[in-house]
């Protein structure tokens, strides 16, 4: 994975330069709907701090903020209205897992029934896009 780009545009929201339609913050997470999104709900909570994937962000951060953001994530799932009905949490990683945005994030998809396929994954000797599937 690259260095972390301190002017990805998750990193330029954080700081306030740019503008997102927020739906939650606190001192661990901001979450906010997706500009482009994927379903009826799409939300992206980042975490605080300069985190490029989970797997960083899991290596790095202290356990005050794992804690606080994946109970932010819940929370917002939570005050958007999706735990009665179900929803998906996505996080993409590096290049071949789609992540386009390198500060690391989830997806919180869901406002209408999701296939119990991931995404646009194509299946064994299929070319990818190949297949119909919802996008993350």
């Amino acid at each position: 994975m690259p260095a972390y780009d301190r002017n990805n545009i998750f990193a330029r929201i954080l700081r306030g330069e740019l503008p997102c339609k927020k739906v939650y913050e606190d001192a661990f997470a901001l979450a906010f709907h997706d500009i482009h999104p994927q379903a009826p709900v799409h939300v992206l909570v980042i975490p605080k701090g300069e985190y490029i994937s989970q797997a960083d962000f899991c290596a790095q951060a202290p356990a005050e903020l794992l804690v606080g953001f994946w109970r932010a994530v819940a929370k917002v799932a939570h005050d958007i209205g999706l735990e009665a009905e179900g929803y998906r949490i996505t996080a993409n990683h590096g290049p071949n897992g789609g992540q386009l945005v390198m500060h690391f994030h989830v997806h919180i998809i869901g406002g209408r029934q999701m296939s119990h396929r991931m995404g646009n994954m194509a299946r064994n000797g299929e070319p990818r896009g190949e297949r119909g599937g919802e996008q993350q």
